[in-house]
């Protein structure tokens, strides 16, 4: 008899969490504006709003951290990531920063201006953010595959290469700094782009000569699916197709808070000596001393542990099958969500969950305060209002896909969560012919805004 699955790890330390009241949540939701990232945590009983610093460390990452430098320039620390990133990604030039959107806005303020273009794969929002908060645009080229969740393509986060190429036809390589490859695509739901992709956007870029660089946050899960679904991968390991995967890059920003499993940290990685050194003037102006970037260095230790356990297939295995467990127990229950299922997050199609809702009401936020106050599980809207407003009409930007994103942290949560989750949202899903109305922006952000809208009940 074959063995059942269990997890690649032991507990050594546990954490309390309250429950509550429906009575409490109605009451603490309205205090908040109905914006769940305005929630206190005591007031959340599971936390998926994101998977980004909210995991685990292990015992060797903790240890690692008393061994930490804090030496201003030139720490061990420094020395000992550096290490770690050459061996593991390729790059001969890092830059290390607090987290990812750091990483965004030092590599952007050093490549990009007023008026050009950035193809990629469905931009996430801090990435589109930076982007347009520097008067460019980003165009979403992702293969239209990944805009239906029904289709069980095994790589939806790949970049369509004929839509890529008439985009730069259109608006010239000149006005192309670089193309932007998200591994895996969070905005379509957590999907792996391929090897075989990522080798037909290099030989795209060679042709006209275009950097690209990686969004690299998942970049471990985009390895294990490729190891898992991609035909002459099955026998590398986790580390020889993430070396390879990077062959193909110019650079990479890096949000370590997710696979990198630390708490908080991030790095820019570059092949380019001369873009390194304009990237330098806005690391020392944003961050801190290049040797340090505003991190700690204790924090450069665990990120350089973390990204080696982060690069074991064990860990992975694991961390991923935990995921698909919830998004088979949701399949069970009737209810649609992104096919195959994503590395980090179960993505549940919210416009067909609640089909009497208004587009213009906010479909996904309506659902992820719904399942909040069934049962004190904290998701987060990728729709409507994480869109944002168009730039230049300032309408709403209606996304093909309307999202509840229930992301997992990594080592923090049962199957017992998980079962939870899935019947919390079992039970809205029961209740759904009554949910008809969604809300109303009384305050927004001029960008960015969904952390910190405040919405009232339409």
């Amino acid at each position: 008899m074959e063995l059942p699955f269990a997890e690649s790890y032991k507990i050594k330390m546990v954490e309390t969490i309250k429950k509550s009241t429906r009575e409490e949540r109605e009451k603490w939701i309205k205090e908040a504006n109905y914006n769940l990232f305005s929630l206190k945590s005591n007031q959340v009983f599971i936390d998926l709003l994101t998977d980004s610093g909210t995991g685990a460390m292990s015992d060797k990452q903790w240890s690692a951290m008393m061994l930490g430098d804090e030496s201003y320039a030139g720490a061990s620390s420094y020395y000992n990531l550096k290490s770690t990133i050459k061996d593991l990604l390729g790059f001969d030039y890092f830059l290390p920063t607090h987290q990812g959107r750091a990483a965004e806005n030092v590599l952007f303020s050093a490549t990009i201006k007023e008026g050009d273009i950035i193809p990629g794969n469905s931009h996430f929002d801090t990435t589109k953010g930076h982007i347009e908060f520097r008067k460019a645009k980003a165009v979403d080229c992702t293969i239209d595959e990944a805009f239906d969740t029904e289709i069980d393509h095994p790589f939806k986060g790949n970049i369509d290469p004929v839509k890529l190429e008439n985009t730069i036809k259109e608006y010239t390589p000149e006005k192309i700094p670089f193309i932007v490859l998200t591994v895996t695509c969070n905005t379509s739901g957590g999907q792996p782009v391929s090897i075989e992709n990522m080798r037909d956007i290099r030989n795209i870029a060679d042709k006209y000569n275009i950097p690209v660089y990686y969004d690299s946050a998942r970049f471990a899960e985009n390895a294990y699916f490729i190891k898992l679904r991609e035909k002459g991968y099955e026998n590398k390991t986790i580390k020889e197709i993430v070396k390879e995967m990077y062959s193909y890059a110019d650079g990479m920003t890096m949000s370590s808070k997710k696979d990198a499993i630390v708490n908080m940290g991030g790095f820019i990685a570059l092949k380019s000596e001369e873009t390194f050194k304009k990237a330098t003037v806005f690391n020392i102006v944003f961050e801190g001393f290049i040797t340090y970037g505003g991190m700690s260095g204790r924090d450069m230790n665990a990120l350089a542990q973390g990204l080696d356990e982060g690069t074991e297939f064990d860990y992975l295995d694991t961390r991923i099958k935990q995921v698909a467990y919830l998004g088979q127990r949701l399949t069970d229950f009737g209810i649609s969500v992104q096919k195959p299922f994503g590395g980090h997050a179960i993505f549940v199609e919210a416009k067909k969950f609640l089909p009497h809702v208004p587009k213009e009401q906010y479909i996904a936020q309506t659902l992820a305060v719904e399942l909040y106050l069934e049962a004190g599980i904290r998701g987060v809207e990728i729709g409507t209002l994480l869109a944002d407003r168009d730039p230049e009409t300032r309408e709403n930007r209606y996304p093909a896909l309307e999202l509840l994103r229930l992301a997992i942290p990594r080592r923090v949560y049962t199957n017992n969560h998980m079962d939870v989750i899935a019947v919390a949202l079992k039970n809205v899903f029961d209740r759904r012919d009554g949910i008809r109305t969604g809300f109303n922006i009384l305050e927004e952000a001029p960008i960015m805004r969904h952390f910190t809208v405040k919405l009232e009940k339409a």
